[in-house]
This record gives structure tokens, C-alpha cells and sequence, in this order.
């Protein structure tokens, strides 16, 4: 099949594939479930499954981070959310409900955003964020934090200083040096090599953004932004990404830069279109070595958003891409979730479960191992 078709006379696009469009082969050879490894390392730092929360306030709170920390995922707190903004976020998240229920039962779609952007736009108190960091140390878990490129080079003296272990820089379109008008840019290379904690950053689209960011010193890079339902970045800057043919992407350019230094190995993360246990599956084997899950989570009884769910880039100032959106009831308890076991036949429970049992019936023990599945295009 041809790598790009022409869409008229001398324009040219690329073909591309989404999640839905590939599916798994299994080989000649299975085995048993347990003797099966969802663990994953970035960095010194070891997880039991291969997961991170997408930083949005309506399924990262503290106290979801303590419990995902203990079902062996991470948990990224957004240090430019109503954590960092508010004393009792709880009350500001009531209020973004109470209108988004409102608006649901009276079918609106997005009048919940100016709520989002005044609730947004209160200023980030350095101690409040300092308080929280310090009381997600406290749990014992790792401590991971997310800012925005454009405010990277302020908030990340604040985050570090009050003891995260890990920062992870993502915006909607992470380039490795971000143009600022009338000031310096940030350049991600400097920058990293002057932290002493481990970085990771995105999102990126494709083979030549996934290199250089890579080539920072990253430990690891995001692809994809978070898209789903409640998103409307397609809509609004007509950017949509293609997630089996990014991440497949992204893991060439991890192989390439593995040759170039001689063996240093950078992490990719699958964020966004991953809507049941078999997308994530589908991640992991297009070459992705952990996803990054939000909407999915809005099913969990203990997340802030009880059912409801919202990205960063919703409460925009000027430009929101996407709104307060109904994802379903929450209904099942965070681990029923993650790891089980299903309460349903449609892969939204016990999703890493499913991981494990997918390496398993297709031979394989480990997740590098799975990354060499064979994949077939639907069509």
C-alpha cells in the first residue's frame, strides 16, 4: 500500500492508521497468563503496569494519584490546575459540575467553558503547590507533576524545589525549542540537562518531531494529545492524530536514536483514542511502552469528575479546545478498572488484565517482547 496518495493535482497526504484500524495476530506459541509482565521502568523508577494519568483535574486528584500509585501505575498531578490555584478545589470542581449537569440535561455542549476559564485563571499559589506536592511525597509513592511548555521555565524551579521526582512537559504540540514573541524561546535541550530529575515531554505526531525531542535528553516522549469525546482540537486547529501510525512512528525514531547514542533508550507514551482495553492493547503493540489514560478513568467512583471529564487545554483563555462532556456513570472501583476484576464484556474494566492476557495469548512474556507482534490493517 502506497506510503502517500495524491488528494489532487500536485498536493499529496499521507496514509495513516488509527488504533481501530489494526489488529493483533497471534503467533504459533501461548502461554499462561502468569508467567506474564506488565512492569515497566522509566528511568530508576518501576511500575506494575504500564500507565500514567492524563493531568487534568478531573481524575487527577491527590488522592487518585495515592491510589493509582498503589495499583503500580503513576499518577501526574497538573501543577497549572486548581490544585495549584485554589484551597478547596473540591468546591470549584462542584461548581464546573453542578453547571455541566445543568447544561447535559438541557443539551449544551460547551457552555461550561467559561466556567472552566474563570475558575482557570486565578493565579497558581507557589505555597498551596508546594503543600500538595509535599503531602503527594508523604504516600510514598513517585511524585510526577505536568507544566506547560510555555510556563516550563517558571514552574518547574517551584515543582522541584518541593520535591517531585519526576516532570512531565506536554502541551497540545511539543517542539524541542518553543517560540515565545518578545521573549527567548525554551529551549528543551538546555533545559533538561540543567534538571536533575527525569523529564518527560510531548505530545508529538510523527518520526522527525519524536527525534528531536528525544535528542533533549528526554527520558520519555508523549504522543498524542489525550483525544477523545470531550477534545476539539480537530475541530478548532484541524490537528487530529492517527494513533497506530504515530506511535509506530515514535518507535522508529526510539530505535534510531537507540543507534545513534550508542544505547540510550527513550520511553514513548500513547495518549489519547484509547477508549477500551483493546485500544491500550493495540498501543503497546504498535511500539508504545506505556499510555497515558484520562477519559477511561472517569469511570471510577473516586475520581473528582464523577463521570464528567475535561482536558487543560478546555479552559484555554482564548482559543479552548474542548469542553465539560458526560463519559458515563461511575460506577466501579479504581483497581475493578485497572486491574480487575471485569465487572463487563466491553473493555472498559480491568484493563491491564486484558494486557496480560493478550501478551499471553499471543506468546509473548514482557512488553518489549510484545512490541514484535504481528499487526494486520482492517479493509
Amino acid at each position: 500500500m502506497a506510503d502517500s496518495i495524491e488528494i489532487g493535482m500536485g498536493r499529496s497526504a499521507r496514509r495513516t492508521f488509527t488504533l481501530d484500524d489494526v489488529s493483533l495476530v497471534p503467533s504459533r506459541r501461548t502461554r499462561s497468563s502468569g508467567d506474564v509482565s506488565t512492569s515497566w521502568q522509566i528511568d530508576a523508577y518501576r511500575f506494575g503496569i504500564p500507565m500514567l494519568t492524563h493531568p487534568t483535574d478531573a481524575v487527577s486528584s491527590p488522592s487518585v494519584i495515592a491510589e493509582v500509585g498503589r495499583l503500580g501505575g503513576l499518577g501526574v498531578l497538573d501543577a497549572e490546575g486548581l490544585w495549584a490555584r485554589h484551597a478547596d478545589p473540591a468546591a470549584q470542581i462542584a461548581q464546573i459540575l453542578d453547571g455541566a449537569k445543568e447544561e447535559e440535561s438541557e443539551g449544551v455542549i460547551d457552555g461550561s467553558v467559561a466556567k472552566l476559564q474563570e475558575l482557570y485563571s486565578a493565579p497558581i499559589d507557589p505555597d498551596l503547590l508546594a503543600e500538595v506536592i509535599r503531602g503527594m511525597k508523604s504516600t510514598g509513592n513517585t511524585v510526577a507533576v505536568r507544566v506547560s511548555p510555555q510556563h516550563a521555565a517558571a514552574m518547574t524551579p517551584l515543582v522541584v524545589a518541593a520535591g517531585i521526582d519526576m516532570l512531565v512537559i506536554q502541551g497540545t504540540i511539543v517542539s524541542a525549542q518553543h517560540v515565545q514573541d518578545g521573549g527567548e524561546g525554551l529551549n528543551l535541550k538546555n533545559f533538561i540537562a540543567g534538571l536533575d530529575v527525569p523529564v518527560i515531554v510531548g505530545a508529538c505526531t510523527n518520526y522527525q518531531t519524536a527525534t528531536h525531542l528525544m535528542r533533549t535528553g528526554a527520558a520519555g516522549v508523549i504522543v498524542g494529545y489525550g483525544a477523545g469525546s470531550t477534545t476539539t482540537t480537530d475541530s478548532v486547529l484541524g490537528i487530529h492524530v492517527p494513533m497506530a501510525t504515530a506511535i509506530a512512528d515514535a518507535a522508529a525514531a526510539r530505535r534510531s536514536y537507540l543507534d545513534e547514542t550508542g544505547g540510550r533508550y527513550v520511553h514513548v507514551i500513547a495518549d489519547g483514542d484509547m477508549a477500551t482495553s483493546g485500544d491500550v492493547v493495540k498501543a503497546i503493540a504498535c511500539g508504545a511502552d506505556a499510555v497515558m489514560l484520562g477519559e477511561q478513568l472517569t469511570a471510577a467512583d473516586s475520581v473528582p469528575g464523577e463521570g464528567f471529564y475535561w482536558v487543560s487545554a478546555a479552559a484555554h483563555p482564548r482559543l479552548p479546545r474542548g469542553h465539560v462532556g458526560f463519559c458515563g456513570s461511575n460506577d466501579v472501583s479504581l483497581e475493578t478498572l485497572l486491574t480487575g476484576p471485569a465487572s463487563g464484556t466491553l473493555g472498559d474494566t480491568n484493563i491491564f488484565g486484558a494486557l496480560s492476557r493478550a501478551m499471553a495469548k499471543t506468546g509473548y512474556c514482557d512488553l518489549k517482547d510484545f512490541q514484535k507482534v504481528g499487526l494486520t490493517v482492517r479493509g
